[in-house]
């Protein structure tokens, strides 16, 4: 269930990072739902893209710069879809993913009218469970990598200025992201992209070992819409994903087979594809579906059909579609 037009049209929404995957799919959900949208991102729109954009470098621009942007627009909603997964120290993820959060926090409280804000965060967050948990949001969260540590920080922050009253915000930590616009560096976007090109060789992955939650990005996208008009979710986490722990290695050998390639499925340290990832992750999303009246609306064969469209793979992956 997503929230009605109604919820949202007419609303001015600002998409922090919106040229990347899940900004993109952030600032369309909210489109055609009716909402007026301003992309910042230190990127441009691609040709042809028709947003209204602005032009920033989010870890470098002061708060009362972006406090001044977010007044002139006027924002009912800001969706912060920015950050650094991967490719930096630890001191340039702490920046796109901490002080970034830290710096809408205090331009958001300096205004008169408060915006809701959304934190697209990550289930990275929490750390490793062991096998058969349901990650539920009171989990104590303990993470491993650099992007887990940072991301946490900057949801921490968000959180403890709600509860403060300093101003109004929600937290999404989402699972695993596939479907059409995904990151075509993730895991499935190598092999969507690999059947694309109609390469006859194998595709060579790391080793495929982990159980992982999984959600479709356009889902993701509905559940910041949702997020941003449900009363009850200021000063919230709420878990994103499909709430099952689905084998890595299934989902590639039947995107595999949905391409109509047949090519060879090759696991070798070293090769790539992927980030390590958890050995199990099954997030509990029951406090989506109480608090934001939402639940994952694609299914995985969907989701992986549409992804391969997406990329240009063969037209077996369009056939029959559900």
């Amino acid at each position: 269930m997503v929230p009605r037009v109604s919820d949202a049209a007419g609303l001015s929404v600002v998409v922090l990072g919106g040229t990347g995957a899940l900004g993109g799919a952030v600032q369309r959900a909210f489109e055609a739902a009716g909402a007026r949208v301003l992309v910042v991102s230190r990127r441009e729109p691609e040709p042809g893209e028709a947003v209204s954009w602005a032009g920033l470098d989010l870890t470098r621009t002061p708060s009362g710069q972006l406090a001044a942007l977010l007044a002139g627009a006027a924002a009912d909603v800001v969706v912060n879809a920015a950050g650094l997964t991967h490719g930096g120290t630890e001191e340039q993820l702490a920046a796109a993913n901490a002080g970034l959060v830290r710096t809408l926090v205090e331009a958001a409280a300096a205004l008169p009218h408060r915006p809701r804000l959304v934190q697209l965060g990550t289930v990275h967050e929490y750390g490793p469970v062991c096998r058969g948990v349901g990650i539920t949001e009171d989990l104590p969260p303990a993470p491993v990598s650099a992007y887990g540590r940072t991301k946490l920080l900057g949801a921490q922050a968000l959180l403890r200025a709600t509860r403060a009253g300093a101003v109004d915000g929600a937290v999404l930590r989402i699972a695993h992201v596939f479907g059409p616009g995904a990151p075509r560096a993730d895991l499935l976007g190598t092999a969507a992209r690999h059947a694309a090109s109609r390469c006859p060789g194998p595709l060579r992955l790391e080793p495929l070992e982990g159980r992982w939650d999984f959600v479709d990005i356009r889902d993701v996208a509905a559940a910041a819409l949702a997020a941003a008009t449900a009363p009850r979710a200021s000063g919230q986490v709420v878990n994103i994903g499909c709430g099952q722990a689905l084998s890595v290695r299934r989902l590639v050998e039947r995107m595999i087979v949905l391409s109509g390639l047949g090519v060879p499925l090759v696991e070798e340290p070293g090769a790539g594809g992927h980030p390590p990832g958890p050995a199990w992750q099954r997030v509990d999303i029951s406090r989506a579906r109480l608090l934001l009246g939402w639940r994952p609306r694609f299914g995985t064969v969907r989701s992986l059909r549409d992804q391969l469209a997406e990329a240009g793979a063969p037209d077996r992956a369009t056939a029959a579609r559900p």
